[in-house]
């Protein structure tokens, strides 16, 4: 597919992936956002002044509201969630809500626009508290269901599998993508390094829970990004495919994260430790991405000092001192 002249729609694209997708997607093409604002990583760019760029407020269960932003989009990327661990646990139902019932609503609307790609944003977490290597064709997995650190997790799998029905049943050119561990400037939703880095860089002391063991693979974004238009671009080929992106050559524990975050900014901030629902708990998880790196050309080359130093650098000139 050439990602040239398109009408692109990206629910939940004010986010922190959705704001540097939008960077790399606005030169060529029309991009309307379509987000509630409660994540607002885009008040970071300069998106607004550009010309082919309009953001449009909303929520994805206001069916009206995105069918009338959606209407003549020829590309839909489905990113606007409910994410991060404490809204887990704090708004259960919310996430539930918002990740399975407000993907079947967007693609209710999508059913209606006929797009010639639609793009699900899924997550590793659908592999469960153990993934180590996962590829694609592994089974998904998922902890206890009175352990509310799983609604996100079967949101977004269940999400999945409506995005698969609706490109068997219906015909919609469906592609799902799932992100491990994405990282970078402009993260402001949940997530270790968001956490870290600005603590570090105010000599704060940085908490870990549990024991700082548990493995993740840690990605930047640009990395990301180009995975993503990787995907987009060798479309119609990805349809009706599940896509793996990350990096696991860049894989760590948590622990060892937070001691590199405070290295590279210089800091003193001490490292503590402290209990944290053990129950719900990610052990490990980082991916095989053999599929994207064959049939994408997909080849993560930031490697983790590199991709931290510059995400520090972001953190210490822009949003520490906004």
């Amino acid at each position: 597919m050439e990602l040239k002249g398109r009408r692109i729609l990206l629910t939940g694209g004010g986010g922190f992936i959705g704001s540097h997708l939008c960077e790399r997607l606005v030169a060529d093409n029309d991009v309307l956002v379509y987000d509630s604002g409660v994540r607002d990583a885009l008040r970071f760019t300069r998106l607004a002044e550009h010309a082919r760029f309009r953001l449009v407020r909303g929520d994805i269960l206001d069916r009206a509201a995105l069918r009338a932003a959606a209407d003549g989009a020829q590309v839909i990327l489905h990113l606007a969630a409910i994410a991060g661990v404490s809204n887990y646990y704090s708004r259960p139902v919310d996430t539930l809500q918002t990740n399975a019932l407000g993907t079947n609503v967007v693609l209710e609307v999508a059913r209606e626009v006929k797009p010639e790609l639609f793009v699900n944003f899924s997550t590793s977490e659908v592999y469960g508290p153990v993934a180590v290597g996962v590829a694609e064709s592994d089974p998904t997995s998922q902890g206890e269901v009175r352990v509310s650190r799983w609604t996100y997790s079967v949101s977004k799998l269940a999400a999945e599998h409506l995005c698969f029905a609706f490109h068997r049943q219906h015909g919609l050119p469906v592609v799902s993508i799932r992100p491990f561990n994405v990282y970078g400037a402009r993260q402001v939703g949940e997530g270790a390094v968001q956490i870290f880095a600005p603590l570090a860089l105010r000599g704060e002391p940085l908490t870990i829970h549990n024991d700082g063991s548990q493995l993740r693979a840690w990605c930047h974004i640009d990395d990301f990004v180009d995975g993503v238009m990787a995907c987009l671009a060798r479309a119609p080929e990805t349809v009706g495919e599940v896509w793996n992106l990350g990096n696991p050559m860049q894989t760590v524990s948590v622990a060892g994260l937070a001691e590199k975050i405070v290295a590279l900014c210089g800091s003193r901030s001490e490292i503590r430790y402290a209990p944290y629902r053990p129950e719900g708990d990610v052990r490990v998880r980082f991916p095989n991405i053999e599929k994207a790196e064959a049939r994408l050309g997909f080849r993560p080359r930031v490697t983790l000092d590199d991709g931290l130093a510059r995400t520090i650098a972001w953190y210490r000139d822009v949003f520490l001192r906004g």
